[in-house]
């Protein structure tokens, strides 16, 4: 209690002291202070070590555009008009104050709708009434039982469960994804005339969406590391971060994810752990790793498609798990983490990894929001198929951490130690990209994949801080990865028409990875402006946000955000123990590499600081990162403390102040990437619409660019064999995502209908194609078998038809899992993730497997094997229309 009482008393005394007016950073919207941070009209001011103010206001209800886009969304999908084509209105209100559009007719556009840009705003809570007629949706499904929409998808009355609405302007959002269920986004057709109707609050406002105007200290701290600095905003804003950190430390000895975000999630947790909690909080880290733990694996927790393995990035737990072990060298703690980890890591190797490029598949680690950094196109299946930056990185270290764990438990480690190896490799050689300096944001596609040139900002600082990154690209990455004013976006440039959240947001974890990373590359402007930002962000809105708006710094305008979340938290200690410190620690003992930027003054202290049995006061004396002089007690020693030491200990760290890095990380303005294009087949025909800004159109055929037009249609020549055709939209400085793909089966494919396969189950279905379907459970068709004549040996794609009806598509856990045996052999894992809650007439297709033919009969079956458990455990169903095999070069 004793240090408790004395930040007290530092705070009268401070509050006395002249504020200096030398800037820390300046930034072309808000500049750094060591007392406070300005950014236009706004400051946050430090009145003492537990006390900060700030006036700060977010803009979002000043300037509300009367320009509105919307469309409606049966059962929450993207389905009534083609993708890009939306309605448009240029909003009035009447003399009551409200505004009412004409009634609009599903699937078409209205006369009044406009192609403009905004001429006002909108005042603040204004009622919009919007009508849709969508009778001929009723009397479809009365008379046909379906109702089939613009593209030909056919959604059955029994599936049917509402119409929604999603639009540009906030309360709405182009989230849908998560629009079906979502009550305050859904119309209403009350006298059952046809006519669906519903009224919205535009420019929503409410005082309490606003931050505090003041932070003062709460808890009790004196337990944790105590800071002392020449810079009093880094003080207060570390003793917040504590503050928050105690906050989020629920009744059962668990971390609370956030203010808004209740429970334990695997990777949020994990991340803030690796990030400080591992040292800080080591009881609770542990505590809240076993709560995500199941059947003694790593829960991936809910997410696309039904979880994992379409998101795959679970293994993130073992990172922080392995960092408590370095932590306390609990040999306990290793006994319990090692089956965890490698049972996990046996599972995804025979899910996740691709063997032909050697990398790990599933979605990108962290940014689990399909489309807020997918192109829309790309279903659960498909992002199953990616191969992304975050998520291999991640892997790449985890088995590298796995062999380091079997070799203390005495098992051979030469199995993770060339996974590891294996994948760091092929990370290096398939998704670095040479004319940026930097790796792309992942591979993407059906069969042939597609790079896509984002940068990705979490998974760039991986790269370098787990060595997958040799020196000199782990400098290039630093030094060309974009960032913009406010910090590092999460990925860039951004999609066009995708609200911020990941898509043009900040994330202060990220950013507490990324400075790291610009640390270990020893980039001294690169910290300076990584710490500037988030300074900015928590001294302003007076809380370790969960992200921000690339655009404009602003917390309001995301889809999603909480107060206080946890890897926020742990991120901002973070720069304290892993930057100015450079706390790394290792199995025989803690080592420091500390970078103190010029800025940041002479000298600071860290006291308190508890390592195994030991207590250290440390203090580092001067800037920059080669160091001087360490001394434990008086003593010269090497940079670490070892594992044995114990007692209170004094250490000194004086660095040599040398000319820090000179060249400039320059900010870049935000910038969103071309619109992609929509493409339509007739025949082997192909028509896109016209993107604006592009000049010209690459189209791909597997892969492989064969044309690039001014024009907007492509023919296709039949080859006899499987054909994935794209187009990507570019200009001279910008390009799109590559569209969606179209594929072309030649006449030789076969298809085999699955319902002569097994036994039909209990679920009702219909849209199936042949004579019916089967149903696949843990209980029931196990392992079904067939038998396919080829005429010729060669390479064929299998696919499956499929339907999971037992989630929605962008939730829950309940993806079924099934092993593709050829000939006896395993092939590869076939995916069926979730595509709508009872949707079970709404029919997709499977991952392609690859597999070698030989003339003549040939045995295929697929089966339910351990591994393809999925994160439910108890639900893993589908049903299985038919089968197709596909000759492909």
């Amino acid at each position: 209690m004793r240090a408790f009482y004395l930040l007290l008393i530092i705070a009268t005394l401070f509050a006395c002291q002249p504020a200096n007016e030398n800037p820390l950073y300046t930034a072309a919207n808000y500049t750094i202070y060591k007392d406070k941070v300005v950014q236009g009209e706004y400051i946050a001011q430090v009145q003492s070590p537990t006390h900060i103010t700030s006036d700060y206001q977010s803009p979002a209800n000043a300037t509300f555009p009367n320009f509105i886009e919307f469309k409606f969304a049966i059962n929450g999908k993207d389905n009534e008009l083609p993708i890009g084509i939306n309605h448009t209105f240029l909003l009035e209100s009447d003399n009551e104050g409200q505004i009412n559009l004409p009634t609009l007719t599903f699937g078409e556009r209205h006369a009044d709708e406009v192609a403009t840009t905004p001429t006002g705003s909108i005042e603040p809570n204004t009622p919009l009434v919007i009508r849709v007629d969508a009778s001929k949706i009723i009397k479809s499904m009365d008379e046909d039982g379906y109702f089939e929409t613009y593209n030909g998808q056919k959604i059955y009355k029994e599936d049917y469960n509402g119409i929604y609405i999603a639009g540009n302007l906030a309360p709405l959002g182009w989230d849908f994804d998560n629009l079906n269920g979502r009550t305050d986004r859904q119309l209403k057709d009350d006298n059952g005339d046809g006519i669906f109707e519903i009224t919205l609050s535009l420019n929503p406002y409410n005082p309490d969406d606003f931050t505090a105007k003041e932070w003062m200290l709460k808890h009790d701290v004196s337990s944790y590391p105590q800071l002392s600095t020449s810079i009093p905003l880094v003080d207060a804003l570390y003793n917040m971060a504590l503050d928050e950190t105690e906050m989020n430390i629920e009744n059962d000895g668990t971390f609370r994810t956030g203010e808004e975000w209740p429970g334990v999630w695997t990777r949020d947790v994990s991340y803030s752990i690796l990030l400080s909690y591992a040292f800080t909080n080591t009881e609770v880290a542990k505590t809240s790793l076993m709560r995500k733990v199941k059947n003694d694996r790593i829960i991936q927790d809910t997410g696309t498609g039904g979880a994992w393995p379409i998101s795959s990035d679970r293994t993130t737990w073992a990172l922080a798990a392995w960092e408590i072990y370095k932590v306390t060298g609990d040999q306990q703690w290793l006994e319990t983490i090692y089956p965890i980890v490698k049972n996990s890591v046996e599972d995804d190797l025979q899910t996740l990894k691709d063997h032909r490029s050697n990398l790990i598949k599933g979605e990108s680690s962290f940014l689990d929001w399909r489309k807020q950094t997918y192109p829309v196109w790309m279903n659960g299946v498909d992002i199953f198929e990616s191969r992304c930056l975050g998520t291999n990185a991640v892997h790449a270290q985890t088995y590298a951490i796995l062999a380091e764990m079997a070799g203390l438990m005495g098992d051979d480690a030469s199995k993770y130690q060339h996974e590891a190896q294996q994948l760091q490799t092929a990370i290096n050689n398939e998704l670095w990209v040479e004319n940026k300096g930097y790796y792309a944001q992942y591979l993407y596609g059906r069969n042939k994949m597609m790079l896509s040139p984002r940068s990705e900002a979490l998974g760039e600082a991986f790269t370098v801080l787990f060595g997958i990154a040799d020196t000199g690209r782990a400098r290039q990455v630093v030094a060309n990865t974009p960032v913009v004013d406010y910090g590092v976006p999460c990925i860039y440039p951004q999609i066009p028409e995708m609200p911020p959240y990941h898509n043009n947001g900040i994330w202060p974890f990220v950013q507490a990875y990324w400075n790291w990373a610009c640390a270990k590359a020893d980039n001294a402007s690169a910290v300076e402006q990584g710490l500037a930002g988030m300074h900015r962000a928590a001294a302003l809105f007076l809380t370790n946000k969960e992200n921000m708006v690339a655009d404009n710094g602003d917390f309001r305008d995301t889809e999603v955000n909480s107060n206080r979340q946890l890897w926020s938290v742990a991120g901002y200690l973070s720069f304290v123990y892993r930057v100015f410190a450079g706390m790394q620690f290792e199995l025989d003992g803690l080592h420091f590499t500390p970078f103190v930027p010029e800025a940041y003054g002479q000298q600071m202290t860290l006291t308190n600081f508890k390592y195994r049995d030991a207590t250290l006061d440390i203090t580092i004396k001067g800037n920059g990162s080669v160091i001087k002089s360490f001394t434990i007690d008086g003593q010269k020693a090497e940079p670490m403390v070892d594992k044995s030491l114990s007692g209170q200990h004094a250490i000194e760290i004086v660095l040599e102040n040398p000319q820090q890095l000179s060249i400039k990380k320059k900010a870049v303005a935000n910038a969103f990437s071309l619109k992609t294009p929509r493409v339509t087949a007739n025949s082997n025909k192909l028509n896109w619409n016209t993107i604006e800004g592009a000049t010209n159109y690459e189209v791909y055929n597997n892969g492989e660019l064969v044309t690039t037009t001014p024009n907007t249609e492509f023919i296709s020549e039949d080859n006899g064999y499987y054909q994935e055709l794209a187009v990507k939209a570019i200009s001279d400085d910008n390009e799109s995502f590559v569209s969606n793909v179209i594929a072309i089966l030649p006449g030789t494919a076969k298809v085999i209908d699955a319902a002569r396969l097994g036994r039909n189950g209990s679920i009702k279905a219909n849209g199936f194609n042949g004579k019916g379907y089967i149903e696949l459970s843990k209980e029931a068709n196990t392992s079904v078998a067939t038998k396919v004549k080829v005429d010729k040996a060669g390479t064929y794609l299998i696919r499956a038809r499929y339907s999971n009806g037992s989630g929605p598509d962008n939730t829950d856990n309940k993806c079924a899992i099934r092993t593709l045996f050829v000939n006896g052999s395993k092939e590869g894992v076939m995916v069926m993730p979730q595509r709508g809650k009872d949707e079970w007439s709404n029919w997709g297709y499977t991952n392609l497997i690859k597999v070698s033919l030989k003339k003549g009969v040939n045995k295929l079956s697929l089966q339910f094997k351990d591994y393809n458990q999925n994160m439910n455990g108890d639900v893993n169903t589908a049903l299985l229309d038919e089968l197709s095999i596909i000759p492909v070069q």
